[in-house]
């Protein structure tokens, strides 16, 4: 392909990103304004962290999706080795008295290896993506299931939920009943993480060789290994980013109950792909980036919020949602048929 052939090329998915990202955007827009009219407390402060501790989760999830969609595979596991992960350092607190960011490190080490094993499936064994997550899903889960007994790892302590339940720059005072009063609820510490991983790796991707090489696997990987590009190092690195922040969402969430929960994370991963998609990430690869996958798992996190602030039944918001992932999968189609 000539270099001005090849200009045209990158200038047409920066288009068709931008186009999808704002209507992402506009999505978003709409269904906060919708809500806010529907319910008089969709605006309070309480429940604007509400929504961002929802969206913590499929953020987490949502950037390492972007990475392997990108690289053109799918990770069906995230879900699993979450719950995964989770249990394990709980376990590793309750049983074997291990401090608690030590615990941590031990959860996200189980996701990283599970992501790890995802990619050597992927590119050395030369499994379909679908097939080599989709047995992690099932192996994961029965390891969660297995080394718990089926039952909750509980009695952990309070500090165990530091890292899900606390918040910088809470303002609070005590009242004359005794009770403390909250001026301001602070910015939970499951957000801060979320901001800070999604600025690394948006740098990342736009700033760095290893960013450049990601897209480049995802748009020719053919291509990419005659220029030079190890893709089968590349892609494995998107998998154990993907297993590694999975790992990190299993923690938190379970900091969050202050519990190891072996059922935790059903499905999640199907949200993480959406969140994806909705914010511009092509299926087929080689498109996305981290702020558009960002705005879509507002997008999911505000849709759940509002329909449970209306008194909407969690099966019809399942039916919602379904129609939602089906309707911008179309769309990813039809844009990349254009």
């Amino acid at each position: 392909m000539s270099e001005t052939g090849k200009m045209s090329s990158r200038m047409s998915d920066r288009q068709k990103d931008l186009v999808q990202k704002f209507a992402a955007l506009g999505s978003l827009v709409a269904l906060t304004a919708v809500f806010s009219l529907t319910s008089n407390a969709f605006f309070s402060i309480d429940n604007a962290m509400t929504i961002a501790l929802q969206v913590t989760s499929i953020g987490l999830l949502g950037i390492g999706a972007t990475c392997v969609i990108i690289t053109g595979g799918i990770d069906l596991s995230v879900g699993s080795v979450l719950a995964l992960s989770g249990v394990v350092a709980a376990i590793a607190v309750k049983e074997y008295d291990f401090p608690i960011w030590l615990a941590m490190v031990a959860g996200i080490l189980t996701g990283t290896i599970c992501g790890l094993l995802n990619g050597i499936a992927v590119t050395r064994l030369k499994l379909p993506p679908f097939i080599a997550t989709l047995g992690m899903m099932l192996i994961a889960r029965g390891f969660a299931l297995q080394i718990t007994g089926a039952r909750a790892v509980s009695g952990l302590g309070d500090a165990f939920g530091e890292l899900g339940n606390g918040s910088l720059f809470r303002i609070e005072s005590i009242g004359a009943d005794g009770f403390p009063n909250v001026t301001f609820p602070g910015i939970p510490y499951p957000v801060i993480l979320m901001v800070v991983i999604a600025i690394a790796v948006s740098y990342m991707l736009n700033r760095s060789v290893l960013g450049r090489h990601i897209y480049a696997v995802g748009s020719n990987a053919d291509a990419a290994r005659l220029s030079g590009v190890n893709v089968d190092r590349v892609t494995i690195f998107t998998y154990i980013l993907s297993g590694a922040l999975a790992g990190l969402t299993g923690c938190v969430l379970m900091s969050r109950l202050v519990t190891g929960q072996p059922n935790e994370g059903v499905m999640y991963e199907l949200d993480a792909i959406a969140s994806a998609v909705i914010g511009g990430t092509s299926l087929i690869g080689g498109v996305g980036t981290i702020s558009g996958t960002a705005i879509g798992a507002f997008v999911i996190g505000i849709l759940r919020n509002g329909l449970n602030m209306n008194g909407v039944s969690a099966f019809i918001q399942q039916i919602i949602i379904g129609f939602v992932i089906l309707g911008t999968v179309w769309i990813d189609q039809l844009r990349n048929r254009r």
